[in-house]
């Protein structure tokens, strides 16, 4: 771990550049100084923004696929391929020399009806020909694959804490090493990641997952499985107890076992901030620091992602507009706004990537 004091003197030397020179400078120029890889997801829909791709353009080196490679976008029908949103994508990036990153092969959430009313039998033979096909298609042209999304809901009630949906419901925990020594054995070169949700989150939920993925990493390592990164997702909430020099640590152990560490899905759910944009806008961005003076820290932290570039598509958004969430006010989760300016969390971003930058010289 790059120590407490360098990391908190290179913090000191970047907050204490000009803010303008932290507001022109971009995302990407500021990540690889720092020996990171910074992306944002982005969905079909968005692509075709061209002010939004030129921000893309801009600030990001990696794209990342949003919801085309999700089992229920990409097949909504036993019969049907959707492989055009995601083909799109893929080679809008590639034109603009992008690096491509895949989300998801398998997640036992948002199964399509007709999974589930496969036999058991059936859903082994759907699983490994999803796999096979599309990692094939894709083979060659991504950086990373997630290969298994959320493995852990405790929620759920199962025993060892496992997330329950089709998946998990045909082939129990098992489904998770099959899945990694399919996709590797498709596409060899590609980057495998096993991907959670919450770990950041200190409280009972976070901290009941913790343990889990922890033991889950340790099983597939003592097998051989092919693994190579950790995703942990990193939608930060005020509303749950947090201890980022815990989680710090604990993202710290995978490094020790060899492997990356990629903060996945980044961004910041503001539903318990003050109504008024700039008083949110700068609660945002204090949390966000706080957060990544921790976990910048590590140096197995090679990769950020935000889910999404603008506030304008992000999926806050359409969480808030169904009501799914309790805040009526629009949510600012981003580091650009509506209008794709960049916001407070903008230039933390970049502050606390320069001074990871700084601590590792």
């Amino acid at each position: 771990m790059i120590s407490r004091r360098a990391f908190l003197a290179g913090a000191a030397a970047a907050a204490s550049a000009p803010a303008a020179a932290a507001e022109s400078a971009t995302l990407v120029s500021a990540a690889r100084r720092a020996d990171l890889i910074f992306g944002a997801s982005v969905d079909e829909s968005a692509f075709s923004d061209p002010a939004y791709v030129d921000l893309y353009r801009r600030e990001t080196q990696m794209v990342v696929t949003d919801v085309a490679l999700k089992f229920d976008w990409l097949r909504p029908a036993q019969d049907i391929w959707n492989f055009g949103p995601a083909d799109r994508i893929v080679a809008a990036a590639k034109a603009e020399g992008k690096i491509v990153r895949g989300h998801t092969l398998i997640w036992n959430d948002n199964a399509p009806a007709w999974l589930k009313r496969l036999s058991g039998r059936e859903v082994e033979r759907v699983f490994d020909e999803h796999i096979d096909r599309v990692v094939a298609r894709y083979a060659g042209a991504l950086h990373s694959w997630d290969v298994v999304n959320e493995p852990f809901w405790p929620m759920d009630r199962k025993q060892g804490g496992w997330r329950d949906g089709p998946w998990f419901a045909a082939m129990g925990p098992a489904y998770v090493e099959r899945a990694f020594r399919r996709a590797a054995a498709v596409d060899p070169k590609v980057k495998l990641t096993l991907n959670e949700a919450q770990c950041d989150n200190d409280g009972d939920w976070g901290r009941s997952i913790r343990p889990l993925l922890r033991g889950l990493v340790d099983q597939l390592q003592d097998k051989g499985v092919p693994l190579h990164a950790i995703g942990l997702q990193s939608h930060l909430q005020s509303q749950f107890p947090r201890n980022y020099p815990e989680f710090g640590r604990y993202i710290e152990g995978f490094g020790a076992k060899g492997l990356e560490v990629y903060l996945s899905e980044f961004d910041v759910n503001d539903m318990a901030f003050p109504d008024g944009i700039e008083a949110r806008d700068a609660a945002v961005a204090a949390l966000a620091r706080e957060f990544l003076a921790s976990a910048l820290a590590v140096p197995a932290v090679k990769l950020v992602v935000t889910w999404q570039l603008s506030d304008r598509y992000s999926w806050y958004r359409e969480l808030a507009q169904k009501r799914m969430i309790g805040a009526a006010r629009m949510p600012r989760p981003l580091p650009f706004d509506d209008d794709f300016r960049p916001k407070p969390l903008h230039r933390v971003m970049i502050e606390a990537f320069e001074a990871r930058a700084t601590a590792r010289k």
